[in-house]
């Protein structure tokens, strides 16, 4: 068996992050990466940077070849980059293998019909999350039917393409392909999209979104998925639709099967997400998962601050945890993007909460002149006794910055009087933060 300081299962943003700054410190190392295409994890290589690269070849004009081609050359620079980070370090091990754990702290790995044992003191569980499959019938006997990940390694562009799931994944996807120009349909059990945000968000969205040639089957129960021919048929109450390729987009959820978890004192949540303490340690001492796996919010900038929780927690340092964690913002990058931290109206006032709110359109703005994009609004909350800001949506261009200096002064408690006096540059969507909050 061999012996290291750290072993990490999944190459992953907390995972790598952890592993290189552990071998800098001259300790041992096992890095264990099923896939060779996944060095640097999800974000890098099938979620947030690729399908960003798509969306901005998209709106610069590019056409499918194009984007797919650069997209192809952004993730492979950056994949070759994270391996090289670990693969140069003196003290690190990389292997190309599955993990599956035999005992609290000994991992099996297996490659090529080969096996060998590992051990060490401090185990990182970083494995990610896969795609949620609805039970829907012939969904995955069905050709041409692709997860997130599948529909990113397509050749051809479809001219019909359908969306299971008008979650913030389908919804990006159905932005960036009915920007190239293929002829989307977006199917969703709930009655509008963007449930969780106030209505007026989601009907403009949605409003946006067809304008740009996205249609929406909403309210709908898919029944069957199957092939005709070359094409792919989705069935539902209100008759069948045919298309070239099939995207669903139905959630994601933690990657823990074949873990060998059984051998283990790790416990599991009843969604399969592996229990963690407040510093991202399971049940096992020494034994910590990270990220996805652990079963919230999906962003990598969370996993990085699991790495920062744990990082500490192993120097001897417990100030911080997740329950400290602060304030989280998220952006889906449908056009214009649409950004969210903290609370809304709704939810304020649910909870009972002495608030007050503001709305100012995108279209009062200076710089949204300047663009010559005058679509969406910028809201706010505020409590009114504290002067404390509660949350923002930020639906518009620039919103995936914005919504960052509005969290910034959530975090650092920073009334939401000082954003009225605030000196921005000018013309800049930024300056209209003074509007915002000035009421």
């Amino acid at each position: 068996m061999k012996t290291y300081d750290m072993i990490v299962i999944g190459f992953g943003k907390a995972g790598k992050t952890l592993a290189a700054k552990t071998a800098a410190q001259g300790k041992s190392v096992a890095m264990i990466e099923a896939d060779a295409t996944m060095y640097g994890g999800t974000c890098i290589n099938i979620g947030c940077i690729p399908t960003k690269v798509l969306i901005h070849a998209a709106e610069t004009g590019h056409d499918f070849q194009s984007a797919m081609a650069e997209r192809e050359a952004v993730t492979s620079r950056l994949r070759a980059k994270n391996f090289a980070m670990l693969d140069n370090a003196a003290t690190a091990d990389v292997y190309n293998a599955k993990a599956r754990f035999l005992a609290d702290k000994v991992v099996e790995i297996s490659s090529d019909n080969q096996t060998e044992k590992l051990t060490a003191e401090v185990i990182i569980i970083n494995t990610g999350a896969v795609s949620n499959v609805l039970p829907i019938p012939g969904l995955t006997e069905s050709k041409q039917v692709y997860d997130s990940t599948g529909i990113q390694t397509l050749k051809e562009q479809p001219k019909r393409l359908g969306i299971i799931g008008g979650g913030n994944i389908g919804l990006e996807f159905a932005s960036l392909y009915a920007k190239l120009g293929s002829e989307v349909t977006v199917f969703d059990p709930l009655t509008r999209i963007f449930s969780r945000e106030e209505e007026e968000i989601s009907a403009l969205a949605q409003k946006y979104m067809e304008e740009a040639g996205v249609r929406f089957e909403l309210g709908s129960n898919i029944s069957q998925v199957s092939n005709e021919g070359q094409s792919v048929l989705i069935t539902t109450q209100n008759g069948t639709y045919s298309f070239d390729a099939v995207l669903y987009a139905t959630g994601r959820r933690p990657n823990t099967a074949d873990l060998g978890l059984e051998n283990t004192a790790i416990e599991l949540t009843e969604r399969g997400a592996i229990k963690v303490d407040e510093f991202c340690q399971t049940a096992v001492s020494n034994v910590f998962a990270v990220g996805d796996v652990t079963g919230g919010l999906q962003f990598t900038y969370v996993s990085l601050d699991d790495f920062r929780i744990v990082w500490n927690y192993l120097n001897g340092d417990k100030s911080y945890s997740n329950k400290n964690r602060h304030h989280i913002p998220n952006t889906t990058f449908i056009n214009p993007p649409l950004a969210r931290v903290g609370l809304d109206e709704a939810q304020a006032k649910a909870q009972g909460l002495p608030y007050k709110a503001n709305v100012l359109p995108v279209a009062g703005m200076p710089r949204a002149h300047v663009n010559a994009d005058l679509r969406g609004i910028f809201k706010v909350v505020v409590d009114t006794n504290t002067k404390l800001i509660l949350g923002a949506t930020l639906f518009g261009a620039e919103s995936q910055e914005l919504i960052n200096l509005i969290t910034m002064a959530m975090d650092n408690q920073v009334p939401y009087t000082y954003f009225q006096k605030q000196i921005f540059t000018h013309p800049t969507m930024a300056e209209n933060l003074n509007d915002l909050f000035n009421f």
